[in-house]
């Protein structure tokens, strides 16, 4: 089933570490590094009232916290150990560049903490569709009989998964770009990129890079490296990496595969890459109709999640019962309610264009309910290629113009409704105006193409004032 590659340990005993913001990663880093031994001073940028009680805590614990001055580079420091949304430009990290002190992010101290006979990882990146796909993954490695968790930028901590005392036998890990970014001796045993789309280019400061950081999760594998066939610019990466000898590209498509692919060939999932002959011989895995929801965009990760299993050995019933038994989390092209012969389908999560744009391909017609904070985007690309899909759009959120004028520019004749609240009644009459477009049979989608933060504290509180909102139309019987 493959073998994880096992980095040198450290001594940490007496080494100056400072681990750079306080949250969700750093303050787990923190509390190891201080129980290795190591003299830990956490540097965060914030003062308020919740940085102060964390700072109390690991205060307690024995570890240094300086709030208020992420910028100056604590004396004596040998490592840094970085949150992933710190930015490389920040000053704190030109400071350890010219003083020779190196960078790590999360990823890369779970990584070098790994131990003898460490789980072997398979890892997924890509701008969308990155936690189903590692979810996918981890439930067909459950099918199979493995002991695994889908962690990473999601599930366990993979602090939590490599330090564990019951070993894994194989982690299903998620890594975003910043993370990358900051994992330079990551070796995984399998990886893919399931797609690349402009996103977090303020981060990142280009295409360029951003595209080089998801490429990041190609180096040094050793099995398979999964690409997906439509998107060119994720074979390219393969091309690119420097892999171990024999390991392999792999490529997934909706279409019939080819020699070392997997695709779709009437409504069969099929691998002609992890067989014998592939030039001529085929496995079925499973069917379209095994994946929940089938959407295009959704059989894709299922493709990828299915060659990244097969890299590791995983046999196609396994593929099969692990996809029949795997949920999407909420808010990704769930359907919420039927009613009166119109579908409410809530993809909140759908937080840029590229993922709206998998979404409204699900679906025809549509009457499409977007907006929020676009994030710099355009639309006028989505507007086009959905166009001919669209009963009408309803419109909320700070950004809202940006795509009615995209609608104007290339979908004149759909009718538009620009919401112009943010109050807590907003999704309301958002979901109602929706209705009052759709006939029976449409589909009223909640695929919004930008941020939820104008006026929602998250995508997930979107999602369920969305869903609030149907299912009390429901109720009344409204619709």
């Amino acid at each position: 089933m493959g073998s994880g590659q096992v980095t040198e340990q450290l001594d940490w005993n007496g080494k100056r570490v400072t681990v750079a913001g306080l949250g969700v990663s750093g303050i787990p880093a923190a509390r190891v590094l201080h129980g290795l031994g190591a003299l830990v001073t956490v540097v965060n940028d914030g003062d308020d009232e919740r940085s102060r009680a964390q700072a109390a805590e690991l205060e307690a614990d024995g570890i240094t916290v300086r709030l208020g001055d992420g910028a100056t580079l604590p004396s004596g420091t040998e490592l840094i150990v970085t949150t992933p949304g710190w930015r490389p430009d920040k000053p704190l990290f030109t400071a350890a560049a010219e003083a020779g002190v190196e960078i790590w992010g999360d990823v890369e101290l779970a990584w070098r903490l790994r131990g003898p006979g460490a789980a072997p990882w398979l890892a997924v990146t890509g701008t969308n569709g990155k936690t189903t796909t590692v979810r996918m993954l981890a439930s067909i490695l459950e099918a199979a009989g493995l002991r695994t968790a889908a962690v990473g930028n999601i599930g366990v901590s993979l602090l939590d998964a490599v330090l564990g005392e019951e070993p894994y036998d194989v982690l299903a890990v998620e890594l975003s770009s910043y993370q990358l970014h900051w994992a330079p001796s990551v070796r995984v045993h399998s990886g893919a990129v399931l797609n690349l789309a402009p996103d977090h280019l303020d981060w990142h400061g280009s295409m360029e890079a951003y595209a080089a950081d998801k490429g990041r999760i190609y180096e040094g594998n050793q099995v398979a490296c999964v690409y997906n066939v439509a998107d060119r610019a994720t074979e390219d990466l393969v091309r690119e990496a420097d892999v171990e000898e024999g390991c392999r590209a792999i490529g997934f498509t909706l279409g019939t595969p080819g020699p070392s692919e997997l695709g779709v060939v009437e409504d069969i999932l099929v691998d002609r890459a992890f067989v014998g002959n592939r030039q001529k011989n085929a496995q079925e895995l499973a069917e379209v109709s095994d994946v929940q929801p089938p959407a295009p965009h959704n059989i894709a990760n299922a493709l990828a999640a299915a060659a990244l299993a097969r890299a590791f050995g995983v046999d196609a019933k396994a593929v099969r019962d692990g996809l029949k038994a795997f949920r999407p989390d909420p808010h990704r092209i769930e359907l919420v309610e039927e009613v009166q012969g119109i579908a409410y389908v809530d993809d909140s999560k759908a937080t840029n264009t590229h993922a709206a744009e998998a979404s409204l391909a699900a679906y025809d017609p549509i009457v499409w309910i977007a907006g929020g904070l676009a994030k710099g985007a355009a639309f006028d690309e989505l507007v086009q290629k959905s166009a001919k899909r669209l009963r009408g759009a309803v419109l909320i959120g700070a950004d809202r113009a940006l795509i009615r004028e995209a609608l104007a520019r290339h979908a004149p004749e759909v009718p538009v409704v620009d919401l112009d609240r943010t109050d807590t009644g907003a999704m309301s009459e958002a979901v109602r105006e929706a209705t009052r477009l759709a006939h029976a049979g449409d589909t009223v989608l909640l695929a919004p193409a930008c941020a939820s933060m104008d006026m929602f504290t998250n995508y997930n509180k979107r999602g369920e004032a969305f869903a609030d909102a149907v299912r009390a139309l429901a109720a009344t019987g409204d619709a």
